[in-house]
């Protein structure tokens, strides 16, 4: 029994507060105690001190003596409400409240991107800090994405719904549900459960910002997501022959190397929570994605790349484990890195976190590695991490990564 309890009440002293809550309770359920005694000491005779007339002096008691135990119920909530909905029992939710402790003194970072690369990265970062912003491209008009952009008038919601599920605490059937993708139904198929919840919940609040809000709550989401501008934009390229290719969806397609891209209208409005979280960054991360299709796009809305030249951020672009056909054929660490300064500027980044092991494609992928061949890379060093995943050697492995980017804002 003695060991039942110290193990079960340690909760208490972790420094998150229930104490305080505890307290303001047993208080309350006091006062309360007082208002009733009032009551029952004038049917019995009794003779308390009054300071106003006892019926309202017992009701004053009592109404404060619930006020506060309600306050201890949103409190209680606050500090546990989330974490108990995900624990499996008392271990387990005293070893949640103590990673939640360290990682809400986190590092505030800021993950610049879209796909499924940003989501993977989010998914380790979410380990270490909750002070995460994830700023996402709205440039996506292929799939379900790109129907609901163009029937329902909203911003693409499925970089976003992926970003969500990577920073969810919720139980796995909740996720699992987020991402389920209708194969069947006329005007369904193809369209996942997800992307459908953003857009009903935008019709509901009436912007997409709440809706992303809404949806993060259902999720118990570690962090905020915010559209790199509300403005519908499309992106636009050109080829080294002066063809420009319309959409992003179409970018990848063509067989010529990529010169630049654009966004249509040019000059769309950042959304002033991006820039203020670049701003107020500890880390600054780029990537990884498509370089053309996911992160490039948020740097040519006008404020995001000022915001981090201004920032007193470490500053990190995540080079991709794999070239991407049609995008980035043929080129190498340096190659990615000198394709971001050209649209952007020099000092973009500190640091290239680069794969170091050696993968093998096979036959099922049809890029390459990306090899850092030695070129020297003017305003920016090269770190090198195992950082791909064993199991899918085009991608990055969620946990090396972000063990590898709070190693580099330790460090410098």
């Amino acid at each position: 029994m003695q060991l039942f309890f110290k193990e079960n009440l340690q909760i208490l002293f972790l420094g998150i507060g229930l104490k305080r809550w505890l307290l303001t309770g047993a208080a309350g359920v006091f006062i309360i105690a007082m208002g009733l005694a009032w009551i029952f000491g004038r049917l019995l005779d009794l003779r308390p001190p009054k300071i106003l007339p006892v019926p309202i002096e017992a009701t004053f008691l009592i109404i404060l003596g619930v006020v506060m135990l309600l306050l201890c119920l949103y409190g209680l909530y606050k500090s546990l409400g989330k974490l108990m909905f995900a624990s499996r029992n008392m271990d387990h939710l005293i070893s949640n409240v103590k990673t939640r402790k360290l990682t809400s003194r986190g590092p505030k970072i800021v993950a610049i991107g879209g796909g499924t690369g940003l989501s993977v990265l989010l998914r380790g970062l979410k380990n270490y800090t909750d002070n995460i912003t994830a700023i996402v491209t709205v440039a996506d008009d292929g799939g379900s994405s790109g129907r609901l952009r163009k029937e329902m008038d909203v911003l693409p919601p499925g970089d976003f719904r992926n970003c969500i599920v990577a920073l969810s605490d919720a139980e796995k059937t909740i996720t699992d549900l987020f991402q389920y993708r209708f194969s069947k139904g006329e005007g369904l198929e193809g369209h996942s459960f997800g992307n459908l919840f953003i857009v009903a919940m935008m019709e509901v609040t009436g912007s997409f910002d709440a809706a992303l809000r809404e949806a993060g709550k259902v999720l118990a989401v570690r962090g905020d997501l915010v559209p790199a501008t509300m403005d519908n934009i499309t992106l636009l390229a050109k080829l080294d022959d002066g063809t420009l290719i319309s959409g992003e969806s179409q970018i990848s397609k063509p067989s010529r190397p990529i010169e630049n891209v654009y966004l249509e209208p040019a000059n769309p409005k950042v959304h002033p929570e991006a820039e203020a979280a670049i701003l107020n960054a500890d880390v600054v991360v780029l990537g990884p994605g498509s370089l053309f299709t996911s992160v490039l796009p948020n740097l040519m809305v006008p404020g995001i790349k000022e915001a981090i030249q201004k920032a007193n951020a470490l500053k990190i672009y995540i080079c991709n484990v794999a070239t991407q056909v049609g995008e980035t054929d043929g080129y190498n660490v340096a190659d990615h890195i000198f394709a971001l300064q050209k649209q952007t500027y020099d000092e973009i980044v500190d640091f290239a976190l680069v794969n170091s092991i050696n993968i093998d494609l096979h036959d099922r992928y049809a890029g390459e590695p990306v090899i850092d061949d030695g070129t020297k890379l003017l305003h920016a060093k090269i770190r090198k991490a195992a950082i791909a995943d064993s199991k899918h050697p085009v991608r990055h492995a969620s946990e090396g990564l972000a063990r590898e980017v709070m190693a580099l804002y330790h460090n410098n």
